[in-house]
């Protein structure tokens, strides 16, 4: 029994200890994130006249931020867990991660990508797509998975450590790939029926979902963010 205690309290010493580490650390990377977020929203909105231009940021919370840009609201979220990369993860098969595996440990920044009429008109029913994560770990090392140059500029855990460039990199490709991320238009087939209920729901509160690529198969495009 004694025997039993002492391994089960190594475990929460190690193991516990180490993900409040990572919690606390992503936590400072994620204040950091707002500082520079702020930074770049206030930078645009300097420089554009154009008032019709949507340029703020909210903050939602400890652990949330919503920045509005032009017609697109990027969230950025910090997870309150921190995760382990899974088994058959190719990270596993480095060198950096074979000499201590609690380097496989991380806090994640989500970066959520919505339409902002969306969040402006309250439309529960529209789709908003994960479009990057950023993974911290214990010795403040992170990589960047998503879409577009989110999921290649950013991959080397082994060497990189979240500066202020890198930062403020991070946004300026977040922004860039909502911005180019375009509304389609869905199949008529889709939208081609619709009932007189589902009529009065879209007169009422325009409940009809959207998404910026409603009734196309992006989800098989996502496939690639681990």
């Amino acid at each position: 029994m004694e025997e039993s205690r002492k391994i089960i309290q190594s475990i929460l010493e190690q193991k516990s200890g180490l993900k409040q580490d990572i919690f606390q650390d992503t936590k400072n990377h994620f204040e950091r994130f707002k500082t520079h977020l702020l930074t770049e929203i206030g930078a645009l909105r300097a420089s554009i006249e154009d008032s019709r231009i949507r340029l703020h940021v909210e903050h939602k919370g400890e652990f949330q931020v919503q920045v509005y840009i032009g017609s697109d609201v990027l969230v950025f979220q910090m997870h309150t867990n921190v995760f382990r990369l899974p088994d058959e993860h190719p990270l596993w098969q480095t060198d950096y991660l074979k000499e201590d595996k609690s380097r496989g440990y991380f806090g994640i920044i989500n970066i959520y990508n919505f339409l902002a009429e969306s969040y402006l008109k309250n439309r529960s029913n529209d789709l908003g797509y994960l479009i990057g994560r950023v993974f911290v770990n214990k010795d403040e090392h992170f990589m960047v998975e998503g879409k577009g140059q989110l999921g290649f500029l950013f991959r080397d855990l082994t060497n990189s450590v979240l500066t202020d460039a890198i930062l403020t990199n991070i946004i300026h490709v977040s922004f860039a790939y909502a911005l180019e991320f375009d509304l389609l238009t869905p199949p008529y087939e889709i939208v081609s029926k619709v009932t007189v209920f589902q009529m009065h729901e879209i007169e009422a509160n325009s409940q009809m979902s959207t998404g910026k690529r409603l009734g196309f198969k992006f989800e098989a495009e996502d496939r690639d963010i681990f």
